[in-house]
């Protein structure tokens, strides 16, 4: 009982357990437990592809191959357990291979499932679509051999030398699993024969063989740039694969070859290895090993390198991020199953319902990769499937939607009918519902077009007071479906019937656009594309063709019939413009004609010129055109290039833009929605230009939401830019999470950053989600730009990314070398960066060698940074001759060296003869014997500088003389009136400022008298001992001066003089016995004034000391030379009162004595023992000196 009772709980554990679980997983009642694989397999070989379902049953498996249902034969069956079974693998041509995709399909009373795909691949290995070729190279270099072949699975490549297998790797020999054989270092010994073995499962093959012959190096052998002869390529590997980057170097001596990321990311170790002498190889590749790597190849023990980088995409099966979850819904309801996946490349989403594809409509509509199912009925109960497919594989997720039906709900309107009111507006009725119908409270009417797929369905909901209803929105001449819904507050009801019907013609909405070329000189011939069913309005049965020159107004007219595209208008004038236009009609009338278009007939000569293009324009979507052309057949003349214009019907014509002879295309991006552009094409060669070809065309308008009831598609995102080389950028981008069965191209904006003129904005198409921008300029910003084009809807552009292409190696060399001996031994060697735009240069190389050692070959290296144009050469030996040569380089390689430049060092450097100029410049400057040897141009400028700067001398002067004199003139004046007054009232005049303008006269000290001139006391000395001072502060200031008398000539010896200080004063005091000369300075003047010299020292603040010079200075004291006589200079210093001294002022007292007329006295008395000394003045010349100076405390 007890072990009954336990299995009853073990299967109660089980259903409640393990069936909900099944439900969460599995979002259905049916599932796959096994599914198919991909599988390689060999002709004749059997193979079974797994398939098991798990659901209610019964369950009915089915295969498909290709989307086709696979017949079952005796070589092709199902196993018991729903596998599928091959016996004998085939692989012959067309349909009866064996090889493709296969899917199981489940269905039970549920739905329908469907497995992933699974490849059946028949081994092989193709003929080599690259043989290795002969090659010759010098002994010490490189060698290079490469085959290529396509195989499954892919095949083991081996190389044999003279019919022996190679090894794999040896220190000189490397064989990359790509197929190619590198030999480093080449000898004689390797020249022979060479091929390539490969070899799988399914075959072997041997390539042709390939000679390499070895010739002897030249000796000696000059050193030689890193240059890289092989360099990576851009690749795309599956995750987990490998990937091989290669990179192969010469130069002398042997380049060291390095790698990094152009991303600064480190490179993975652990995954990543240096295969032979600089090849890459990553295993097991993920997803972060994706980007651009930089191969590095650089001399040994220099900076001299060079670079050359790729960029690895690793491509990634898709992988589920959001799956759907199974719904009940009622009838009439709204389901939305979301979806999301990602992968490299962007993985395409597909909406499966019971296996097969969702028929999308105007109720059925997906949009950023949901499913959206409107007025749900019965039939959409389903198993729905999400499946994300891209190149690297396929997953699929599943749901399933309920649909709960409602007793109450009302029947369906009954007896819809549509009559046609207008070219635009039909009619609708209908009868109300059969049952509960009372219980109505609304109607929706939807309508969509009866032709084609995925059109767009209309819904308009009015109230339950009518069963009448007038759709006017509708487009001319079409066929259109209507059904009705009724609605009530449990619930709508089941659809109506469908009803057809078509809105009549109307006139055509506008006219074809024309295009003009012409075949001779008096002939143009017409064509236009037939109106599309939405601006014809109908069928279009007849056109009307008017033409005339523009110098008339003469209108030629024709009809045409409606089924015809082009006429040839014959007869008309060489060399004339005509202008032409056009207008179709209907049943119903004519519409508006087109605009003038005009065109010239070519010139009537006998020269070939190139026949006019056959040109096609077609809008890729509301902002750009994509034009593409080809010769005439019977064009013979050569063809130099084309010159292609365009410009909007309502401004003037552009210039040019000038395409080479091999373009076929042209891209025209940034135009306006809904204008009309009228677009030119001519070819030209050394005789002149072709004959024109004339097109207009309309871009179409940008698809709104009220246009389309839906929003615009969202712009790309995840945009991602990799800098690929100085001229290359690679982009790529995520296409947003919806899918449509309209095809999808991208608008990639490029310019650079900062760029003003909006017509070099470059535009470019692309259906790929990856692009590589080719021909911009080196060391540049760019700006980039995304947008979306479906179905004529545009998206916004994605945000600006922003990514700098790499500098570009330097292509010329520094300009204006020069090369200078500066002395013995030593050089100055200078030069300017090249003249190039955009390319950065991160450092000089600068070479050197004497002539014996270029000879040999051996030059010695300086390098300096790119900020510095100059450098030293030491160690020169005399009697050489130096050759000196200079290059740019960046961290994209070397550019080239400039010419050289030769020096010569002589052994004498002391003879008259400088011959140290460098023989490379014409303006270089000398040095001899520690001097500059100027040139013409230098010493012209130094003599102009030199000649101005005497001029200004003499003009201040001459300044200074005049108000010398002036000055002068006033103390005379001044003396004079204060002659007769008494010595106090002369000390009060001068207290007062009249003093200020005059020179007060004071005889020098005697040679008994003298001071304490290097300072820190405040003593007085004279014969007799220190002075003591008065207690009485006095004036602290005293004047010496001697005043000269213009009249006498005669030149006065100084023998005695009178003085009287203070005490507490300092008193400059000398003795002179020597006559003076108005050519000879005074002793006076040597100890106040040296030439040159127009700056006294500083005191400090509170300072009571002397400079050790023995002059008295003073924050403001100033020198100025006084001129004075025929040729003598007299110096003349004042000390003027400071503020911030610790001394007080003493009164000053001082008294005038009169001037006899032979000679002038000046007597100072003081009080209180007070001493005078006389002395006759000079009768040429005077000294004034003020000093300030400071008092004991």
């Amino acid at each position: 009982m007890a072990t009954v009772k336990r299995k009853l709980y073990q299967r109660l554990l089980f259903f409640v357990v393990f069936l909900p679980i099944s439900g969460v997983l599995c979002f259905s009642e049916l599932f796959f437990i096994k599914e198919p694989h991909d599988v390689t397999a060999m002709r004749k070989e059997a193979v079974i592809l797994h398939c098991q379902a798990h659901g209610e049953s019964p369950i009915d498996v089915r295969w498909l191959k290709n989307g086709v249902k696979v017949v079952e034969t005796e070589r092709v069956y199902l196993l018991s357990n729903s596998s599928l079974y091959i016996s004998e693998v085939e692989s012959r041509r067309g349909d009866k291979s064996d090889e493709g995709l296969y899917q199981c399909l489940a269905q039970n009373k549920y739905g329908a499932i469907l497995s992933q795909k699974a490849r059946l691949t028949i081994a092989s290995i193709s003929a080599f679509a690259i043989q290795p070729t002969s090659i010759v190279v010098t002994e010490g270099s490189v060698a290079r051999f490469a085959c290529k072949m396509s195989a499954h699975p892919p095949s083991i490549i081996t190389w044999e030398f003279n019919r022996v297998t190679l090894p794999l790797a040896t220190e000189r020999i490397t064989v990359l699993p790509s197929g190619v054989l590198q030999i480093h270092g080449v000898q004689r010994a390797d020249a022979g024969n060479y091929r390539c073995i490969a070899t799988n499962i399914a075959s072997r093959r041997r390539s042709t063989e390939a000679t390499l012959t070895v010739t002897p190096a030249l000796r000696p052998q000059l050193p030689q740039r890193p240059h890289i002869i092989v360099g990576p390529q851009n690749i795309s590997v599956s995750l987990h694969q490998n990937a091989i980057l290669e990179c192969m170097a010469t130069g002398k001596p042997r380049p060291i070859i390095s790698w990094s990321r152009a991303d600064s990311k480190s490179i993975d170790v652990y995954n990543t290895k240096v295969l032979g002498n600089g090849n890459l190889i990553i295993t097991d590749i993920k997803p972060q090993h994706g980007g651009v790597y930089m191969c590095r190849a650089t001399t040994p023990g220099t900076r001299n390198y060079t670079v050359a980088s790729a960029n690895i995409t690793v491509l990634a099966p898709p992988s589920l991020v959001e799956w759907p979850e199974s719904l009940t819904r009622p009838r009439a309801g709204t389901a939305r199953f979301v979806c999301q996946a990602e992968g490299v490349p962007t993985p395409l989403i597909t909406w499966l319902k019971n296996g097969e594809k969702v028929h999308y409509n105007g109720r059925i509509k997906m949009y950023n990769s949901k499913l959206v199912i409107n007025q749900i009925i019965p039939e959409d109960d389903a198993i729905y499937q999400c499946q994300a497919e891209n190149e690297q594989g396929s997953v699929l997720c599943m749901a399933r939607l309920i649909v709960v039906m409602s007793e109450d709900r009302p029947s369906a309107p009954r007896n819809i009918r549509a009559d046609t009111v207008s070219s635009s507006a039909i009619l609708l009725a209908w009868d109300r519902p059969q049952y509960n119908s009372d219980k109505v409270i609304a109607y929706s009417v939807h309508y969509m077009k009866a032709e084609g797929l995925n059109n767009e369905e209309y819904q308009v909901v009015i109230g339950n007071d009518t069963t009448r209803y007038i759709i006017d929105d509708l487009e001319p001449a079409r066929n259109y479906t209507f059904y009705v819904v009724a609605y009530m507050p449990m619930g709508a009801s089941r659809m109506s019937d469908n009803v057809f019907q078509h809105t009549l013609e109307d006139v055509p909405l506008r006219a074809p656009e024309l295009s003009l070329t012409s075949r001779s000189p008096m002939d143009i011939q017409v064509s236009w594309q037939p109106l599309s069913d939405k601006l014809s309005r109908g069928r279009v049965s007849a056109y009307r063709l008017s033409y005339r020159t523009s110098a008339e107004n003469t209108v030629s007219q024709m009809e045409l019939p409606g089924d015809k595209t082009q006429h040839l208008l014959k007869n008309l004038q060489p060399d004339t413009i005509y202008l032409l236009r056009i207008v179709a009609a209907t049943s119903i009338g004519w519409g508006e004609p087109s605009a003038w278009t005009s065109h010239r007939t070519p010139k009537l000569s006998s020269a070939r010129v190139p026949m006019a293009p056959e040109m096609h324009l077609e809008p890729l979507n509301c902002t750009t055109i994509l034009a593409r052309w080809q010769l005439a057949p019977r064009n013979s003349a050569s063809v130099q290039g084309y010159r292609f214009f365009y410009h909007e019907e309502s401004q003037s014509e552009r210039d040019p833009i000038q395409l080479r002879a091999s373009d076929n295309t042209y891209t025209i991006g940034g135009l306006d929605p809904r204008k009309k552009y009228h677009v030119k094409l001519l070819a030209y060669n050394f005789v002149g230009d072709g004959y024109q070809a004339d097109q207009t065309i309309n871009t179409p308008g940008c698809v709104s939401v009220r246009d389309r009831l839906v929003p615009p598609p969202p712009p790309p995102h995840n945009v991602h830019t990799k800098t690929n080389s100085s001229s290359a950028v690679f982009l790529h981008w995520g296409r947003p999470a919806f899918t449509s069965s309209h095809a999808i191209n991208y608008t990639i904006r490029c310019n650079p950053v900062g760029l003003q003129n909006a017509s070099l904005v470059l535009y470019l198409q692309t259906s790929e989600q990856r692009l590589l921008v080719r021909d911009l300029e080196p060391n540049t910003k760019y700006e980039f730009a995304i947008r979306l084009h479906i179905d004529q809807l545009s998206s916004p552009w994605s945000p600006v990314v922003y990514q700098s292409t790499f500098p570009d190696a330097p292509t010329l060399p520094p300009s204006n070398v020069k090369v200078t001996l500066i002395e013995e031994g030593i050089a100055l060697v200078s030069w300017k960066t090249p003249d190039e735009s955009n390319v950065a240069v991160t450092h000089y190389t600068i070479l050197y060698a004497s002539r014996n050692a270029w000879i040999a070959g051996e030059w010695q290296v300086l390098q300096r940074e790119g900020t510095i144009t100059m450098a030293l050469l030491e160690k020169l030996k005399p009697g050489q001759i130096y050759f000196v040569k200079v290059s740019a380089s960046n961290k994209m390689g070397d550019g080239p060296f400039s010419h050289t430049v030769e020096l010569t060092v002589h052994a004498d450097l002391s003879s008259g003869h400088d011959p140290r100029l460098s023989r490379g410049s014409t303006h270089s400057t000398a040095f001899s014997d520690g001097f500059y040897h100027l040139d013409q141009k230098s010493m012209t400028g130094i003599t102009v500088g030199v000649c101005i700067a005497l001029i200004c001398i003499i003009i201040c002067a001459f300044i200074i003389v005049c108000r010398g004199k002036h000055s002068k003139f006033s103390a005379f004046k001044t003396y004079r009136e204060g002659v007769n007054t008494s010595a106090s009232a002369a000390g009060h005049l001068g207290s007062e400022g009249q003093a200020e303008s005059a020179d007060v006269s004071v005889p020098m000290m005697s040679q008994n008298h003298f001071i304490d001139a290097k300072g820190g006391t405040c003593l007085i000395i004279n014969s007799l001992g220190p002075v003591q001072p008065s207690a009485e502060k006095k004036e602290k200031w005293f004047s010496f001066s001697s005043n000269v008398k213009k009249e006498s000539k005669a030149v006065q010896n100084m023998k005695q003089g009178t003085v009287s200080y203070q005490p507490g004063s300092t008193v400059l005091t000398y003795e002179e016995e020597l006559s003076m000369s108005p050519d000879q300075p005074t002793n006076l003047q040597a100890l106040l004034w040296r030439p040159g010299d127009s700056e006294g020292s500083s005191n400090s603040e509170g300072s009571h000391a002397t400079g050790d010079s023995g002059r008295y200075s003073h924050d403001e004291t100033e020198l100025t030379n006084l001129s004075s006589g025929n040729s003598s200079s007299r110096p003349s210093l004042t000390a003027e009162e400071s503020g911030g001294s610790d001394c007080s002022p003493a009164e000053e007292s001082g008294k005038l004595v009169e001037e006899s007329p032979t000679n002038l006295k000046s007597i100072e008395s003081v009080k209180n023992g007070c001493c005078h000394h006389e002395a006759p003045s000079s009768s040429q010349s005077a000294l004034s000196l003020q000093v300030c100076v400071p008092e004991c405390v």
